[in-house]
């Protein structure tokens, strides 16, 4: 996810209005589309667009029925036929397709049944007139998770529903989810609760000796592998980004563990640490501030056992931060373990 915070609220607002426009045009044709492709029951959810040069490209969000995959998310890129070799799509159908490669090797050697990232369906880069103009649309089809993304569970009326054993599970498989992900060589650059899928409903909390993956990493149009080159920007997730990439560095795996304990704050108290005003006249500066120089936050007195934790996940200064997710896991799972430990005594 590229970030808009930057752009004027008067131009965000011109913008807005156009794409409305854009949508009577484009959705009814890309809805004949996807019938021509065998897909029924077709419910447009969201519509995006980039400038790109003199073009727009357009992204959205479809999910969809079909025959064979059953009840599928059609994540789409329309954009001038010039631009083929610019889709984030494309680079995302090969970052799924490698760690999902990846992860199944390991699981066969480690014997276990456990996906990090939804399986890739069906993937294609079609050429097709559209508009009454030469466009290139890539359509990346994966299953659809009707509960939803881990956001949905720490909205405001379902986070007091939560109990402490269900956030706690939230924490740890989340927490292992990036592990992995980190083990098998990838970052994923925009961590955040939007981007953990529910694969079930809640986590089973019957054996909690055992971590089961019911969650799942999803939008990796910003990840790379630990070995590629970083490039200092600040594409991303304002909200969760880490002081260093403020600071005109690049992402590594210290991004992540940040990232993750501001999703880990707002887990448990139903909000982020850092927060900046929603009329600012200049949000990028405002997040850079408040990640670059805000103290964390002393959590309520039910959760402040996580405090230390929290504390290192987001220490400004890399060398003081988690050095490794497995370094950052153990202490959660000591925690956990010294918190049973002591109820049952």
């Amino acid at each position: 996810m590229k970030n808009s915070a930057s752009i004027p609220r008067v131009v965000q607002a011109d913008a807005k209005q156009a794409l409305r426009v854009q949508a009577q045009q484009i959705l009814p044709v890309l809805t004949a589309f996807f019938f021509s492709l065998n897909y029924s029951e077709i419910s447009h959810q969201r519509l995006s667009q980039q400038h790109n040069g003199s073009e727009f490209d357009y992204q959205g969000l479809t999910r969809a029925q079909h025959s064979q995959f059953g009840r599928v998310m059609i994540k789409w890129q329309l954009y001038a036929n010039a631009h083929q070799d610019l889709s984030d799509l494309i680079y995302e159908a090969d970052v799924l397709t490698s760690i999902n490669n990846l992860s199944n090797n390991q699981n066969n050697l480690q014997n276990s049944l456990s996906a990090i990232v939804p399986p890739l369906l069906f993937y294609e880069n079609i050429t097709s007139k559209i508009l009454a103009q030469l466009q290139q649309l890539t359509i990346l089809v994966l299953p659809y998770y009707p509960n939803g993304s881990l956001a949905n569970q720490l909205s405001a009326q379902k986070h007091l529903l939560l109990t402490h054993a269900q956030k706690n599970q939230f924490i740890l498989q989340s927490a292992n989810l990036i592990y992995h992900l980190h083990n098998i060589g990838w970052l994923h650059n925009d961590i955040k609760p939007s981007n953990i899928l529910l694969e079930g409903f809640l986590p089973n909390n019957a054996d909690n000796s055992r971590i089961t993956f019911d969650l799942l990493l999803t939008d990796f149009a910003l990840a790379r592998t630990l070995c590629q080159p970083s490039v200092a920007n600040i594409a991303g997730t304002p909200a969760y980004l880490a002081p260093e990439r403020w600071q005109g560095y690049g992402s590594t795996v210290q991004s992540d563990i940040y990232a993750f304990g501001i999703m880990l704050y707002e887990i448990l108290v139903g909000e982020r640490p850092f927060a900046i005003d929603a009329q600012s006249s200049d949000p990028m500066i405002d997040w850079a501030t408040q990640h670059c120089q805000q103290s964390v936050p002393t959590l309520p007195l039910e959760y402040s056992r996580y405090q230390d934790v929290i504390d290192k996940a987001l220490a400004k200064q890399i060398e003081k931060r988690y050095q490794s997710m497995n370094e950052m896991l153990l202490d959660l799972e000591s925690m956990e373990y010294g918190k049973v430990t002591e109820l049952n005594n």
